[in-house]
């Protein structure tokens, strides 16, 4: 199963419903560029500044064990491809750093989790799991990365095991997490292709469409409307 590919279809079809909004005039931006404070900051309130300096500079909540396994898993999850970097590559490890100390609601979740993979995998492999090889770290990941749903149980007759639910959980959590990190950032919206408002020049639905439908283009509208080298 091509993970990043799957992952990337859901994501699009969300993506692709928002509408950006410029909401600021040219000569606004200019200014806010020539700004000493020409960082995205300039247009955050002081209480938001405030709160991200707090969070940003704060102890950290991650030991750098439980670190170095969200790297290795977030990059089971999204892998390098010739496409784009991982997501470690995106720092989708810091991403989820930020996110547990942003949303306490995660910080159990996610370090109980990570407690149960390095259990697990002390227990079969006699090592923690980013000291596993590649070939095991897979094996545990295959176990827990599917949730169990009927019409896919129906399909391919797997079960989740007892003892594994509480990592599909975990590896369930982690994933949303991984994948919202990576496609917020730079690398992953390039990853998607996704071009935002940008110039371009529409040229009039595709004749297929139009006759699909039983309309046309009048020649008054090709004339005023469409491209000359489209007429």
């Amino acid at each position: 199963m091509d993970r990043r590919h799957s992952i990337k279809a859901l994501v699009i079809g969300t993506v692709g419903s928002g509408v950006l909004i410029e909401a600021c005039k040219t000569s606004d931006k200019k200014a806010i560029a020539n700004s000493p404070d020409a960082t995205v900051d300039a247009w955050r309130m002081e209480e938001e500044k405030n709160y991200l300096k707090k969070i940003n500079e704060g102890e950290k909540f991650f030991t750098d064990h439980e670190m170095a396994t969200i790297t290795v898993l977030g990059d089971i999850i999204i892998p390098k491809d010739e496409v784009s970097g991982s997501a470690s590559d995106a720092k989708v490890p810091e991403f989820i750093e930020f996110i547990v100390k942003d949303m306490p609601g995660h910080q159990v979740p996610v370090r109980g989790g990570l407690r149960w993979l390095d259990m697990y995998c002390l227990k079969t492999y006699d090592k923690s799991f980013k000291d596993c090889s590649q070939k095991e770290q897979l094996q545990v990941v295959d176990q827990i990365a599917y949730p169990e749903m009927k019409d896919q149980i129906a399909k391919t007759g797997r079960t989740i095991k007892p003892e594994m639910r509480q990592g599909v959980a975990f590896f369930t959590t982690m994933r949303n997490l991984v994948t919202t990190g990576f496609y917020t950032s730079e690398i992953g919206v390039k990853d998607l292709g996704y071009m935002g408002n940008t110039p371009n020049m529409w040229n009039g639905v595709p004749d297929d469409v139009l006759k699909q439908y039983g309309y046309a283009y009048t020649e008054k509208e090709l004339k005023e409307c469409m491209s000359p080298d489209k007429v």
